[in-house]
């Protein structure tokens, strides 16, 4: 399977627009890519297959390899609830269990969970597969296995610890309610502020402002605490990775670079209202998506 054209099949087949995930293992990193309506929402890699950290989509991408011989790739489609609980299993921290509870006694952790009435999720990794249990008020109500076999949940939890031989003891982490999932920026918007930017100080240079580039990165710099997405918008680095952000906090910190740029650098020919028009009309659309217009402090006219 070839992730590209996996991805471009799921924008341009609505029947390919699905929601779930694609792991790709290479012998140095496992990547997984998250999706929803066939779009890449976020990605998480892992360097050992335990510990995972989130990345930026367009690395992830990137990273994967065009040789099948190199790694292996598979798609999954998921419910949404399943793909929560991925991604907050793997960038989040599980709640405590006694100390005294054996994970693989199915008898006294349901019993644990019956009495504290907790709604969350139940991860279980058996034989180095992960399967996730959903508790509402301390019961198994969903599960997602594995291996899925119809009927009670439970009772599928307790054959998952009692009812095979395992090569080791199988690991139980409690883990809360999971938010839903994130959505990173995508690299397209992420690549149209890249390029207003340089526009802008391009556009900046023409009028006679010779230090422009310089203008352009002391703002930047200026910025970096308040908005540390912007750690990754060197003017002068420009192969620096993407960062991993949502939209709205990449279009916040966009917009305050651009204000401060223009305070200190817009030329006497023209307004800062003209100049944004100018620079913004051919992608107004996917600006105004993204609200930057809204985060800007002058109103641009259409």
């Amino acid at each position: 399977m070839h992730l590209r054209n996996l991805l471009t099949d799921a924008k341009r087949d609505r029947s390919a627009r699905v929601s779930g995930y694609v792991a790709v293992w290479m012998p140095e990193e496992l990547l997984v890519l998250y999706l929803e309506e066939g779009e890449v929402v976020t990605a998480t890699s892992s360097a050992d297959g335990q510990r995972f950290a989130p990345i930026a989509i367009s690395e992830a991408i990137g990273r994967v390899p065009t040789a099948a011989e190199y790694g292996s790739i598979c798609f999954h489609e998921a419910s949404d609830e399943q793909v929560d609980y991925m991604y907050a299993t793997q960038t989040g921290q599980p709640l405590a269990l006694p100390r005294e509870l054996v994970p693989g006694d199915a008898s006294a952790l349901l019993a644990y969970l019956d009495g504290t009435m907790h709604d969350g999720a139940l991860e279980v990794i058996a034989d180095g597969a992960v399967n996730y249990v959903a508790l509402d008020g301390g019961r198994p109500t969903r599960g997602y296995f594995v291996d899925p076999r119809p009927g009670d949940v439970g009772a599928h939890l307790r054959t998952l610890l009692e009812g095979r031989i395992l090569a080791a003891p199988p690991t139980v982490r409690l883990w809360g309610k999971p938010a839903a999932l994130p959505h990173q920026a995508s690299p397209a918007l992420i690549q149209a502020y890249r390029e207003l930017i340089g526009a802008l100080t391009a556009r900046l240079r023409e009028a006679g402002k010779t230090s422009a580039a310089e203008i352009t990165e002391g703002a930047r710099r200026a910025l970096v605490l308040k908005h540390p997405t912007l750690e990754r918008f060197s003017p002068s680095l420009p192969t620096t990775k993407d960062p991993v952000t949502d939209a709205q906090t990449l279009t916040k910190a966009i917009a305050s670079w651009t204000a401060d740029i223009l305070w200190a650098a817009c030329p006497d020919d023209t307004t800062p209202e003209q100049l944004l028009h100018d620079l913004t009309v051919s992608r107004r659309h996917v600006f105004q998506a993204a609200g930057l217009f809204d985060a800007l402090p002058w109103k641009v006219k259409w």
